[in-house]
């Protein structure tokens, strides 16, 4: 239990440094969305880029663990979308960041952390490819379809050029990719751009979730419980238990992998779902609530599980 106390007890911490610098206006009113610019455009496309760079891939492309991830995130959006339609209305966006937040592990802030806690880095392979299918793929698509959404007034195909646009150039969807062609093409980092990309990129966690303690402030969790509770419940329990099913008794894998991606998908909401839904202005509070809350409660459910595998 150790391993994720150790990575969620800060999260908490600097979530609540957040919320009460914004309860004490020592920042402005205008400082979260500030900083979640930096994120989006400068702090987290060199993690994301480092990430992929630095793996080889033969490693990343591990098709049945990345088939059991991808379906397994697909068997939880799609219904949690249809049920956000009948009993939580929203715009066709709105339900996009719904099933993004139902569905969206912590895997860069917190699942490689506690991987390597947990495993040793040798044992963080999971993670770092669940990183980048989230990171190049998921992202990508959910952004897509966001921008498809916030498209109206054009013509159908003008608005999916513009929002196929809006996704290959965006910083979230080029990082990725740069780092694998940069890993493919065996370029190798020089020292100065591992330390650029290291420092910058540190920045990334924090100035997230400080935010999201920031936004917070004068906005309760109570506020929308009932869809913030049923994300939760699919986020924690529903997709976890799908993914494992996935891996044993479709895609039989090995024990390592196996772990890797039902612990993966037991993750909390990841905060890049609040940096999107800040950026477009929608979805804000419940994603943030949502992360919140799916991230208390990992502590109890990801403990379970670490107990269950084994570490070390």
């Amino acid at each position: 239990m150790s391993a994720v106390v150790d990575v969620a007890l800060p999260v908490f911490a600097i979530m609540l440094a957040g919320f009460l610098a914004g309860r004490s206006r020592i920042l402005g009113e205008t400082s979260s969305e500030a900083l979640n610019k930096f994120v989006y455009w400068f702090a987290l496309p060199p993690v994301l880029f480092l990430s992929m760079a630095t793996v080889p891939l033969g490693d990343v492309f591990n098709w049945p663990f990345i088939w059991t991830f991808i379906l397994g995130m697909a068997a939880v959006a799609l219904p949690s979308i249809l049920v956000a339609k009948v009993f939580f209305p929203n715009s066709f966006s709105g339900l996009t960041l719904h099933g993004l937040t139902s569905i969206f592990a912590n895997t860069g802030y917190m699942g490689i952390p506690l991987f390597i806690a947990a495993f040793g880095a040798d044992g963080a392979l999971p993670a770092v490819i669940a990183t980048a299918v989230n990171s190049a793929l998921i992202i990508g698509l959910s952004i897509l379809f966001v921008e498809i959404g916030s498209g109206s007034g054009n013509s159908p195909g003008r608005v999916l050029g513009d929002a196929l646009l809006a996704v290959l150039r965006g910083p979230l969807f080029l990082a990725p990719v740069a780092g694998i062609l940069w890993s493919a093409f065996g370029l190798g980092l020089p020292v100065w751009l591992s330390n650029f990309a290291s420092l910058m990129g540190s920045a990334s966690g924090p100035c997230a979730l400080f935010a999201m303690g920031l936004f917070l402030v004068g906005k309760p969790v109570s506020s929308g419980l009932g869809e913030v509770s049923w994300l939760v419940l699919a986020k924690l329990v529903l997709h976890p238990l799908i993914t494992w099913w996935l891996a044993v008794s479709v895609f039989h894998l090995d024990f390592e992998f196996t772990r890797g991606a039902v612990l993966m998908a037991a993750l909390p909401t990841g905060t890049l779902c609040f940096v999107i839904a800040q950026k477009y202005g929608i979805f804000v509070q419940r994603s943030s609530a949502a992360i919140l809350l799916s991230t208390v409660f990992s502590v109890v459910t990801v403990s379970g599980l670490l107990a269950y595998f084994g570490t070390g």
